[in-house]
């Protein structure tokens, strides 16, 4: 199997052609996948890589994340195509609800890992004995109303808190994994997390 590499947008011709032709051009990518014909996996991928991606990514709304499960759907594709039933439904379809399954199995791990995390972590009050906002947005981030305030930051802001946060880097490991300023990454996180708190407001007591 060759390794697929992400494609750029392209015209969606599947809804140009008729149910016959479609079904036709299915079962051969099919017939072909079992083959193990490297190049019906590249036909499939063209042909079905947006429509994945946007099923994944409306889910995970995180590119990345969606990126890695449209790979997880095609490579799943090649190594069992007989899954497909040209049967019972489009090969765009069927990927479709593959891609559906694996965004939400993979939702519900990063919520697992992130609320792990949490109940792991301790907060320590900072110098005034207040809990400080970078603490308190950690202890409240597996909510789905931060998650919301998150994507109305720029993206340099949600990428570099989500760094931190998240994935638990220190700012200097943020700073090299961005390729920026230790100084810049430290500002755009202080900016990013003072945004959020005025999101959250007095929905979120400890960030009121």
């Amino acid at each position: 199997m060759t390794l697929i590499a992400p494609a750029p947008p392209h015209i969606d011709r599947d809804n140009l052609l008729d149910r016959t032709e479609r079904s036709t051009i299915d079962r051969q990518i099919r017939e072909r996948l079992i083959a193990r014909e490297d190049a019906a996996l590249a036909d499939a991928y063209r042909q079905h890589r947006d429509r994945v991606y946007r099923v994944a990514l409306g889910i995970l709304r995180r590119a990345d994340l969606a990126e890695d499960v449209t790979q997880r759907v095609f490579v799943r594709l090649w190594q069992r195509p007989e899954r497909f039933d040209p049967s019972r439904g489009t090969l765009g379809g069927f990927l479709q609800l593959d891609a559906h399954g694996r965004a939400v199995d993979l939702l519900r791990s990063e919520r697992a890992r992130v609320e792990r995390e949490l109940r792991e972590h301790r907060l320590a009050p900072s110098s005034d004995g207040q809990v400080g906002i970078e603490e308190e947005v950690m202890r409240r981030i597996s909510s789905e109303r931060v998650r919301d305030a998150l994507s109305a930051l720029t993206d340099d802001q949600r990428t570099s808190i989500m760094l931190a946060f998240f994935e638990g880097h220190s700012y200097r490991k943020v700073a090299e994994l961005l390729g920026q300023p230790e100084g810049t990454v430290k500002s755009r996180i202080r900016i990013g997390l003072a945004r959020l708190k005025e999101l959250l407001g007095e929905a979120t007591p400890g960030l009121a």
